[in-house]
């Protein structure tokens, strides 16, 4: 190497550090060769962006894996209309209800994931949910499913992406925003993919032939929230008004 491509090559890194380009490493694994999915991960709020008006905290790098730019919801007709009649005020989560799958994933609260050889564990500080994953090569669900607000959900390794299929929902949950509703024919396949900045991208494909005209992809990008664990979260000691609650039109 002459002296001059060294020099390049030297002010080459010095720029990808200062634009927050971090060398890659590789991600941590599990004794079984499993990408380590466990820890406390958190999509947004407090604990990775500091407090309202306090001290900001110091800017992420750009992420390695981008999660899809999120999209509106491919309603049908019918359906498309039906979501005007909503409000934030009908939002089941008001009256600490589950969010259901995939909002809250999304939510800005923190969650831990329990890797196993036989099977994942996650576990919300959102309304005290927690999801017990079985990992199941042929993604096999029981056959006596009953709609449940969080439905069932299994999973299986696809290379070093761990995939959950959920099926089994009721139709009281909303997908994301004001009015998005389902049907009880709800099908979420979710993708964790670990990546070399200590992130994962997370996916969701959300179908439902009911009230969808094709797939929806949303997703999020799920940091690592500093000196952050899953703590008690009582969602009615803070909400004690919930019937009066009204917004305006």
């Amino acid at each position: 190497m002459t002296i001059r491509s060294a020099r390049l090559s030297i002010v080459a890194a010095a720029v990808s550090a200062s634009l927050g380009f971090a060398a890659t490493k590789p991600i941590a694994r599990t004794a079984d060769g499993k990408p380590d999915l466990s820890g406390v991960w958190q999509s947004g709020g407090v604990s990775l962006y500091g407090e309202l008006g306090g001290a900001p905290r110091p800017a992420a790098a750009p992420p390695v894996n981008p999660p899809p730019k999120r999209e509106s919801v491919p309603y049908q007709s019918w359906a498309e209309t039906k979501t005007k009649t909503f409000t934030a005020a009908d939002d089941p989560t008001l009256r600490c209800l589950l969010p259901g799958v995939p909002r809250i994933t999304t939510m800005p609260m923190p969650f831990e994931i329990v890797e196993t050889p036989k099977e994942v564990v996650i576990t919300y500080e959102s309304f005290h949910a927690f999801r017990i994953i079985p990992i199941n090569d042929k993604l096999q669900h029981p056959t006596d499913l009953v709609p449940t607000w969080m439905g069932d959900s299994v999973a299986r390794w696809d290379g070093d992406t761990l995939v959950v299929d959920a099926t089994g929902f009721n139709d009281k949950t909303w997908l994301s925003g004001t009015g998005s509703f389902h049907s009880e024919d709800l099908h979420v396949v979710e993708g964790f993919t670990l990546n070399s900045d200590d992130t994962i991208t997370y996916v969701a494909t959300v179908t439902d032939p009911k009230v969808l005209t094709k797939p929806w992809t949303t997703g999020a990008l799920l940091r690592r929230p500093p000196n952050t664990r899953v703590e008690e979260y009582e969602c009615i000691e803070n909400n004690q008004d919930a019937p009066h609650m009204q917004v305006k039109k």
